[in-house]
This record gives C-alpha cells, sequence and structure tokens, in this order.
C-alpha cells in the first residue's frame, strides 16, 4: 500500500478514528472492510462521506480508516471530523466551507458518569416510604 499524503484523528463521543488519506480513486476502508460492510445505515454512511461531497473530493482520495470504541453513529461522526481535518491540510482553501458545515467542531457531550447510590448518573432507586 502507499505512504499516506495525510494522517488526522476525530473524535466523537467515545470513538477514536485515525484517517489516512491517499491519492486514489474514491475507496473508502473501515478497519480492512468496505465502508459498505462495515456502515450497513445508510446514514452513517452518508454522514462520513459528507465532507468529500462538500469539496468534491470523492473520487480523487483513497480513505483508510481505523476505528475503536464508540457505537455506530459516534463512530461515523469522529471519521467525517477526521476526513475534514484531512483535507484541510490537504488543501486549507477548504476550511471556511468545512467549518461552515460545522465538520470541524468537536462535539464535547460524552455520557455522565454514574454516581455511587444511584442506578445510573442521576436515576436514583425508587423511594419506599414502608
Amino acid at each position: 500500500m502507499s505512504k499516506p499524503l495525510v494522517q488526522s484523528t476525530g473524535r466523537r463521543k467515545r470513538a477514536v478514528a485515525r484517517v489516512r488519506v491517499r491519492a486514489g480513486s474514491g475507496q473508502v476502508i473501515v478497519n480492512g472492510r468496505a465502508m459498505d460492510d462495515y456502515f450497513p445505515s445508510r446514514t452513517h454512511r452518508m454522514q462520513v462521506l459528507e465532507p468529500m461531497k462538500l469539496t468534491e473530493t470523492a473520487e480523487v482520495y483513497d480513505i483508510d480508516i481505523t476505528l475503536h470504541g464508540g457505537g455506530p453513529t459516534g463512530q461515523a461522526g469522529a471519521v467525517r471530523m477526521g476526513i475534514a481535518r484531512a483535507l484541510i491540510v490537504l488543501d486549507a482553501e477548504l476550511r471556511p466551507s468545512l467549518k461552515k458545515a460545522g465538520f470541524l467542531t468537536r462535539d464535547s457531550r460524552e455520557k455522565e458518569s454514574k454516581k455511587y447510590g444511584l442506578k445510573k448518573a442521576r436515576k436514583a432507586p425508587q423511594y419506599s416510604k414502608r
């Protein structure tokens, strides 16, 4: 496999995506599998490819993605951010359009941690008077 042009990282919730961009024909590989195989949901596939469609670079680069942590939605968001960051390194003139679309903003919402004495982060055990 050829040396990557750019490497970048995207994060969302508990998911972390390492994105490598190479010159190619638009092939996207996620954890060694085709993107259609890894993300069966059409919504997630659309979300992953949004930065490339916006910048019209979908047929220009091959993308190799390594994902770990989180669920499908968080992973798709992490990949989208990683791709957007990589595209900026390749062409700085794409930054305003990607920034306006919100692809460069880290969504900082995380799951609140569980507290002792409670069932979840805020849910308390049922109160019993007797």
